[in-house]
């Protein structure tokens, strides 16, 4: 079967509608059936299309194995809803669908829906489209700039000196002063570094077709790389807009249950109970956690959640859970930590009878994690994919990213450091900006697999050819230990050897040694032993 993986872009979400709708209408087996004395031919039912289109989901890489039959059934009911399906009646829209033997068809007309045109928002800043940058520690290196320009040809003399322009000196009244940063310049810095990573991981050519950044606030950034307590998690300087208390306590008691507090009720099901309340609040919310304006580029990078890109998406979402208001965020770390407990915790009762603690974590706060603000057929399914991975690299992805935060901070300081003419002329007074040249950033070059090979070749002969200098001349290191060196250095590596020291010139001097006589070499005191006494 003909699936491919739907790459991140505008209204991801439709195109993963539009692409299980095209592999359910091509795969699915069709034949015919007897049902109320009469045949009908090309059809299926219910619980067929729910075994079919269950496995393809678990299958398909958009989607994942933790896809439940339920799921499934609700994803056909909207199937049914939106014409992709109809009972052999031809009903559709209103009628509901269960589980059961019921028969339903394929209508004639095209069920794909279509794709807007994306239009780039008014006032919204586009980030262009940068090559590969280096990840972690060598992202964002900064180098000094370039003399931007020359002295003009027609300024030299015939003698070849250019002569001294006077003006260019500096005076008392033009004097070189540091560069000030205002705070909206820093918070810019902020914003565009983190943005322009998160471009690059997602492999876009312009945010603006995933994210709205008028809807980016720079301070959330800084406050959540900056305001943290020993364990990671976000602290809020507006305590209102935290946990209520018995929010807290209900989810320690879970999270630690049964050791947290011997005083709690002991009646069974109590942790039930516990659990039930701590849902209950979170969808209280008025909004998802990931929050709807985010919605689109989290969706976007489950584009990336795959085996092979595991750590592409990891640092993805670790990028996107920092642009969150720093209340949303210190509720997702905490939300996580606490599934994550329950989950890994031998100790703590079924809280359901037919569905396991993990499956029963994720399938229970999808919905309050990632939503859109209109309702959106594959809500569920995506939301509970994106969760699934949440849990199981929630401490990396909701940590602090030291290489971002270290590259911030020295593109920060690298402005502060530049110095900047004051001019003294007749615009000496007004409030302009002074225009600073901003760093330029030394970008990795992609290049082909053969120069990658080339290059890795040339820099081994020229490291091995470093090391055989190293061992001609080294003081450190004795004659019988250099020559040894030296013979199994020519016997690893006789290309370089024989560069260094070719045959021709290992020749000459060969000849050129005093020659020793023969009988010199030939002489040898032999002891001779007696058997007498």
């Amino acid at each position: 079967m003909n699936t491919h993986i739907v790459t991140p872009g505008p209204y991801r979400a439709t195109k993963l509608w539009n692409e299980v709708t095209r592999l359910f209408r091509a795969g699915m087996p069709l034949r015919k059936h007897r049902q109320n004395f009469r045949h009908h031919a090309s059809c299926f039912t219910a619980s067929a299309a729910v075994d079919w289109l269950h496995q393809l989901l678990q299958s398909n890489s958009n989607f994942g194995p933790d896809v439940t039959r339920q799921q499934t059934v609700q994803l056909l009911k909207k199937f049914l809803k939106n014409h992709v399906i109809e009972d052999v009646k031809g009903r559709w829209g209103t009628e509901d669908l269960e589980d059961n033997q019921v028969l339903y068809r394929f209508p004639s007309t095209s069920p794909l829906k279509p794709i807007p045109c994306p239009a780039p928002a008014q006032g919204s800043r586009t980030i262009r489209k940068r090559p590969s940058l280096r990840d972690r520690e060598g992202f964002f290196k900064f180098r000094n700039l370039k003399k931007q320009d020359k002295e003009p040809t027609e300024n030299v003399d015939p003698a070849g000196q250019t002569p001294r322009d006077e003006a260019s000196e500096p005076t008392e009244e033009q004097q070189p002063q540091r560069r000030e940063l205002t705070a909206e310049d820093e918070e810019e810095i902020w914003r565009d570094v983190t943005l322009t990573h998160l471009q690059r991981i997602l492999d876009v050519a312009s945010l603006h077709e995933v994210l709205d950044q008028r809807c980016i606030n720079p301070q959330n950034i800084i406050h959540n790389m900056t305001k943290v307590n020993k364990h990671g998690v976000v602290t809020l300087d507006d305590k209102s807009s935290d946990l209520p208390h018995w929010v807290l306590s209900a989810m320690k008691s879970l999270a630690n249950w049964p050791k947290y507090d011997s005083d709690q009720p002991s009646y069974p099901g109590f942790e039930r109970d516990v659990f039930k309340t701590v849902s209950d609040y979170f969808y209280s919310l008025p909004q998802p956690l990931l929050t709807y304006e985010l919605y689109e580029l989290f969706i976007n990078v489950l584009g990336v959640l795959r085996p092979q890109c595991e750590r592409v998406a990891v640092e993805a979402l670790q990028l996107c859970t920092l642009l969150l208001p720093p209340a949303s965020r210190r509720k997702l770390q905490l939300l996580m930590r606490m599934m994550s407990r329950i989950s890994q915790n031998v100790d703590m009762p079924a809280l359901h009878p037919a569905i396991g603690t993990r499956t029963l974590m994720v399938h229970t706060f999808s919905g309050c994690v990632l939503s859109s603000a209109e309702e959106c057929d594959l809500d569920e399914l995506l939301a509970t994919r994106l969760l699934s991975f949440l849990m199981d690299h929630q401490q990396s992805i909701l940590s602090v990213p030291d290489y971002l935060l270290t590259a911030i901070r020295d593109h920060i300081q690298y402005l502060r450091s530049i110095q900047v003419p004051v001019d003294s002329g007749p615009n000496a007074g007004r409030s302009d900006p002074v225009c600073v040249p901003m760093p330029v950033y030394a970008f990795c070059k992609q290049i082909s697999g053969a120069e990658f090979e080339q290059q890795k070749a040339e820099a081994s002969q020229k490291a091995m050819e470093e090391l055989l200098e190293i061992l001609l001349t080294d003081q450190n290191i004795n004659e019988k230990d250099r020559r040894k060196k030296l013979k199994q250095f020519q016997k690893q590596y006789p290309d370089i050897y024989r560069r260094r020291f070719p045959p021709a010139a290992a020749q000459s001097k060969a000849d050129n040694k005093p020659k020793i006589k023969p009988p010199l070499l030939n002489i040898r005191r032999n002891k001779t032993f007696s058997i007498r006494s």
